[in-house]
C-alpha cells in the first residue's frame, strides 16, 4: 500500500452520531459540548477541547480517592470537535440507556458516557475481599449513550447466574451480586482462583455482562481474546 492509500484508508470515517466506533477498539465522539471519558483513554482529537478531572459525590467522591484512588477515575471533555478515547486495545461497546435504565459497570470498564447521564462511584459491600474489579463500580443512569470495554465480544447471561469476578464487567441495576466461595473448586485446583470466589445474583429478570477473559489486575489493563463486534449501538432494554 503506498503512503497515499495509507493515509485514505485509515482516516475517519464520515458521522452525525455523538458516539460511533472508528473501530472495534476505538470511540469517535462528535463533541458539542461535554462528555465524561476515562482519565487516561483519549488518543487524539481535533477541534478545540479541554479536559478536567473529575470525582463523584462531592466530599464522598473526594474521600473515595484518597482512599482507593477509585475516585478520580473519570474526566469531563469539553468543547467542539472529534475526540478519540481508546483503552488497552479493549473491544468497544456502546449502549443506549432510557430515562429509566441504569447499570452497575467495573470502573475500570467505563470508557465513556454523555452529560446527560448520572453517574456515582458506589462501594460494594456485598463483595467486599473478592479480587473483582475492585470494591467500587460506577453506576450510571440514564437517558444518554455509554461507552464500555471488554477484552473480547461480550456475554449478556440472564440472572440468576454465578459468574467469575474477573471476567465480571457490568450488570443491570435491578439485581444485585453477593460474594461466594466455593471451597471445593479451591481444593481440586490446588491454588486461589478466580473460580474460588464467585458473584451470585440471584435477583430474576436481570443481565449480568461477562467477558472472555479474566481480569486478574483490572486496574492495569491487559490483553487477550480480542474479536470484533458490530458498530452499532445497544440499548439496555434490549437485555431485559
Amino acid at each position: 500500500m503506498d503512503f497515499d492509500d495509507f493515509v485514505r484508508s485509515h482516516g475517519p470515517d464520515e458521522t452525525t452520531k455523538t458516539f460511533d466506533r472508528e473501530s472495534s477498539k476505538l470511540l469517535d465522539v462528535a463533541l458539542d459540548g461535554a462528555v465524561m471519558a476515562k482519565a487516561g483513554s483519549m488518543i487524539g482529537y481535533t477541534g478545540e477541547v479541554a479536559f478536567e478531572r473529575k470525582s463523584s459525590g462531592g466530599l464522598k467522591g473526594m474521600l473515595k480517592k484518597r482512599v482507593t484512588g477509585e475516585g478520580g477515575v473519570m474526566m469531563r471533555a469539553s468543547g467542539v470537535g472529534h475526540l478519540y478515547l481508546a483503552d488497552a486495545g479493549k473491544e468497544v461497546q456502546i449502549l443506549e440507556l432510557d430515562a429509566d435504565d441504569e447499570v452497575s459497570v467495573n470502573g475500570n470498564d467505563v470508557l465513556a458516557f454523555e452529560e446527560s447521564v448520572n453517574w456515582d462511584i458506589k462501594m460494594m459491600s456485598s463483595i467486599a475481599g473478592v479480587s473483582s474489579g475492585g470494591m467500587f463500580n460506577v453506576y450510571l443512569q440514564g437517558p444518554g449513550h455509554i461507552a464500555i470495554t471488554t477484552h473480547g465480544e461480550p456475554l449478556v447471561l440472564p440472572t440468576p447466574v454465578r459468574t467469575d469476578p474477573n471476567a465480571t464487567v457490568a450488570w443491570s441495576a435491578n439485581v444485585s451480586p453477593s460474594a461466594k466461595r466455593d471451597l471445593n473448586i479451591k481444593s481440586f485446583i490446588g491454588r486461589s482462583s478466580g473460580e474460588s470466589f464467585q458473584l451470585e445474583f440471584a435477583g430474576q429478570d436481570g443481565f449480568v455482562i461477562v467477558q472472555p477473559y479474566e481480569e486478574a489486575n483490572p486496574d492495569g489493563g491487559g490483553s487477550g481474546g480480542e474479536s470484533a463486534t458490530t458498530g452499532e449501538g445497544i440499548n439496555v432494554s434490549d437485555f431485559l
